[in-house]
């Protein structure tokens, strides 16, 4: 390396910034997260914390709320430091970067007032959900080494399943939070429903490879109204979610779409109209969007006529303890069962 790109690189590595954001979902906030913050705390004034999947209902893969997750990390810190540490909740938009660039601009700046402020983005690229350090080429880059190679992940699974964590992997504050959270009824939810997922899994591991599921939904709008259902067992039982259900081995998917949309809704409406009544398709595959294991479905948009006699009658069965018509400007994400908040609004355009 010349004298002058040292240089340059060392500039660089000491600059001193008056914001340092760390985006995560900190599920749960744990002893690396914490070397990234103490890291900031050197490196900026303040330090901004977008907490990432906030409004969504709690699940094994996010259990804790905001406020949980704020606990934790401003606990971990003298109130001195906690003052300088800015928690802000960031929504999910998956299937839709620029959406999700939208929340995280909008995020940084209830706090700077000012997009153009001194800012830096500061992480580590641990694996794929990383990218974000460079979807901001306004704002510098500050990355830092991996601590001990520490995953949320392990942590949370081990959690749910009835393990505490450690005082090596987490913080005293972030414990404290797990230990009051697990006297709770959401708690025990979630924990039956980890045994539930684990006996599930179970059931593959003769498998050469991992396997792959596919599954259809059905996106069924008539004047602004969507078709959803109550799921009856678990995961997601109690939660929101499309018609939908596992392709069978002799079926296209659009035969499984309406298979299942007719399975679970009893819809009144005649199948060839069901049928002729399809506007669009599109893939969902994110690679974490289902805790039974890689899914990827297939959702069909079918937009019903408007009729003056009403919207056609429904009743839950098979898989769905209800079935029933909600106004689109009732949707609730933090009511809806895995990604099917982000389908809707990716093809629907909410």
């Amino acid at each position: 390396m010349s004298a002058s790109l040292a240089d340059s690189t060392d500039n660089k590595n000491n600059k001193h910034y008056k914001y340092l954001v760390f985006i995560g979902r900190f599920q749960p906030f744990h002893c690396g997260h914490k070397a990234v913050v103490d890291e900031a705390l050197k490196r900026a004034d303040n330090v901004i914390m977008l907490i990432g999947s906030a409004n969504l209902p709690r699940s094994l893969r996010n259990p804790f709320s905001v406020s949980e997750r704020t606990a934790m990390i401003k606990g971990a810190y003298s109130d001195k430091d906690a003052a300088r540490i800015h928690c802000v909740a960031l929504d999910d938009a998956l299937y839709n970067d620029t959406r999700w660039l939208k929340y995280v601009q909008a995020g940084v700046r209830s706090v700077t007032h000012d997009l153009n402020a001194d800012i830096g983005l500061i992480g580590h690229s641990k694996d794929s959900s990383s990218y974000y350090l460079s979807l901001f080429p306004n704002w510098a880059s500050v990355s830092v080494p991996n601590y001990h190679n520490l995953s949320a992940t392990p942590i949370r699974d081990s959690y749910l399943m009835g393990a505490m964590p450690t005082p090596e992997r987490t913080p005293d504050a972030t414990r404290e939070v797990l230990s009051q959270f697990k006297n709770t009824a959401e708690y025990e939810r979630l924990h039956e429903e980890a045994g539930f997922i684990d006996k599930y899994k179970k059931q593959w591991e003769s498998a050469p490879y991992p396997p792959t599921f596919m599954t259809a939904d059905a996106l069924v709008v008539q004047s602004g109204h969507i078709l959803l259902v109550e799921r009856r067992s678990m995961p997601g039982r109690g939660l929101w979610a499309l018609p939908g259900g596992f392709l069978n081995p002799k079926e296209t998917l659009f035969d499984a779409c309406i298979r299942e949309l007719r399975e679970e809704t009893r819809l009144k409406v005649p199948e060839p109209v069901l049928r002729g009544s399809f506007h669009s398709q599109h893939t969902f595959d994110d690679p974490y969007r289902s805790a039974r294991g890689r899914t990827i479905t297939q959702a069909f948009y079918l937009q019903l006529k408007n009729d003056a006699k009403g919207l056609p009658k429904v009743k839950g069965s098979d898989d769905a303890a209800a079935a029933f018509w909600l106004p689109l400007a009732e949707l609730d994400a933090q009511m809806m069962f895995e990604d099917h908040y982000a389908i809707i609004t990716k093809m629907v355009g909410l």
